[in-house]
């Protein structure tokens, strides 16, 4: 028996704890067969792969965060113009969070992400950002000195909630709405240890906060001490002492 080289085919073949003879006898290499140009290509649209990936996205983001240190994330939205006060105010609270010894998380994206990076940035602080592959690229913004992107949004979130020790939430759309949402599930089920979130703009959030009370919690779906998960304010310095009293550094 010969292989299709032509070289001698061994009646005995050991493959680390695996035995293999007669027919079962492999031939070439492992080296070889891993790098085999040829062969079927579908196994990276299998869930298996796809597990495989998400798994090393956790790595990633695991480690590129590990040795972050004290971080407080800042959510608010992507289409925030740059003269805008929403803007400014995010620059600001980017700043103090740097001030008062944290790093600042966003998703790095545009708008109050940019901004809140660009003021924990100019502070000298580390403005990391937690990117998302999406169809309409963005891209990391600027300021960012610490950037992580991901393919999967329950990755991205849980290295958001991981590595802060508090959540400043600024106003924005549906994307800010799931993460606030995400936070606030997490400390009213304790699957997280409590930590506070401010939502910034009580104008903004008004609405939203008497829903909750008028209808999620007059209805039963929700309790009234559910209210205290949040607190709400106007004030950058206000905002910033809520959000780190409880966690003191």
């Amino acid at each position: 028996m010969a292989s299709p080289e032509g070289a001698p085919v061994p009646e005995e073949q050991r493959l680390g704890p695996v035995l293999r003879r007669q027919d079962q006898v492999r031939t070439g290499t492992t080296d070889q067969r891993l790098l085999d140009s040829e062969g079927p290509s579908e196994w990276v649209h299998t869930d298996p792969w796809r597990v495989m990936r998400i798994q090393s996205e956790f790595v990633e983001g695991f480690g590129a965060l590990a040795e972050l240190g004290p971080a407080v994330s800042v959510f608010g939205s992507a289409r925030t113009p740059r003269d805008s006060k929403e803007y400014d105010a995010a620059v600001r609270i980017g700043r103090a969070l740097v001030e008062a010894g944290f790093a600042v998380i966003t998703g790095g994206g545009p708008g109050a992400m940019e901004a809140a990076n660009k003021g924990a940035n100019e502070a000298g602080g580390t403005s990391v950002g937690l990117g998302i592959e999406l169809p309409f690229e963005q891209g990391m913004n600027e300021y960012v000195n610490l950037g992580v992107d991901f393919r999967y949004f329950f990755v991205r979130k849980t290295c958001f909630v991981k590595y802060a020790r508090g959540f400043v939430v600024l106003p924005g759309g549906l994307g800010t709405l799931d993460e606030l949402f995400e936070a606030l599930t997490l400390v009213q089920t304790r699957k997280v240890t409590r930590f506070p979130i401010v939502l910034f703009g009580t104008a903004y959030w008004s609405g939203l906060v008497d829903w909750l009370r008028d209808t999620l919690i007059a209805e039963g779906k929700a309790s009234m001490h559910d209210l205290e998960l949040f607190h709400l304010s106007d004030d950058v310095d206000e905002a910033i002492a809520l959000v780190t009293k409880e966690v003191g550094i």
